[in-house]
């Protein structure tokens, strides 16, 4: 078994951490607060604190980089600044890659890297995307400067809207005027993300990208309805009028391509609770 880093152990790190534990694998994470270091403790997750400020700070965080496989889960947090600040961050990641035992690289990128615009064709990874085209130029920049300065093998896994268990789609529409709920949805459930990353490390699928999307499209406001019925979530107040725009999808069918299978090919089985 691999000795495996997940830099930021959050709603998808920490789950992923927990099976691959269970798989047997050696596990080594990361959080930005000391606090939440110690409680991972002791719920028998090992984790340090590490952060990027956006220079690297904590205490033996250099452990995160003597394992053979890095999962890098830092999403930019800004689309705005034309992700500068990330990029910062990123070139202090590199030098540790560089200068470390690290073999081979995951890094977890997301579907808005597409361009904003709805068109007929589903958007596949081989989408040609510049600093002009791409939905969010932070993670575009960044997929580009790993790429190009990374000697490691690295695979990059775009995730669309990450939904379940707590994250409820219709509850952030509740009540709300004016609602959007024509278009269809770019969804995946976090134990499908899960699993899908697990499939990339035991399948050694490196060098490539992915994009991690449920294979069927229902509406938003199938999904928001469903909801209400299901968990008793107020509906939107008022649906946006309906509009003959193409809808923005991304395809899923490299992912499977590859064997691997969804848990919920559709969103409006999610599980939540």
């Amino acid at each position: 078994m691999k000795n495996i880093s997940i830099i930021g152990l959050g709603w998808i790190g920490l789950p992923l951490a927990k099976s691959l534990i269970e798989k047997g694998y050696s596990v080594l994470g990361s959080t930005t607060s000391a606090e939440k270091a110690q409680m991972l403790k002791k719920d028998g997750i090992p984790a340090i604190q590490f952060a990027l400020n956006p220079y690297p700070e904590g205490i033996g965080f250099q452990k995160l980089f003597q394992s053979e496989i890095l999962i890098l889960n830092i999403p930019p947090k800004s689309r705005t600044d034309g992700g500068e600040n990330y990029l910062e961050q990123l070139k202090f990641i590199k030098d540790l890659i560089a200068n470390s035992k690290i073999e081979k690289v995951l890094y977890i990128s997301s579907t808005g890297v597409y361009p904003n615009q709805n068109r007929e064709q589903e958007y596949e990874e081989e989408e040609p995307l510049s600093s002009d085209s791409a939905g969010n130029v932070a993670l575009w920049k960044a997929e580009n400067y790993l790429k190009e300065r990374l000697s490691q093998d690295m695979t990059i896994l775009r995730f669309g809207g990450l939904l379940g268990d707590d994250r409820i789609p219709g509850k952030y529409f509740a009540g709300k005027s004016q609602v959007i709920g024509h278009t269809r949805v770019n969804f995946i459930h976090r134990m499908d993300a899960v699993r899908m990353m697990i499939h990339i490390l035991e399948n050694e699928l490196w060098n490539e990208t992915f994009n991690g999307v449920s294979p069927i499209h229902p509406t938003r406001r199938e999904i928001y309805e469903k909801n209400s019925r299901e968990l008793g979530i107020p509906l939107p107040a008022s649906f946006a009028p309906v509009n003959e725009e193409k809808d923005r999808l991304i395809s899923s069918e490299k992912i499977m391509s590859t064997g691997f299978e969804f848990l919920y090919p559709n969103p409006l089985d999610f599980p939540y609770h």
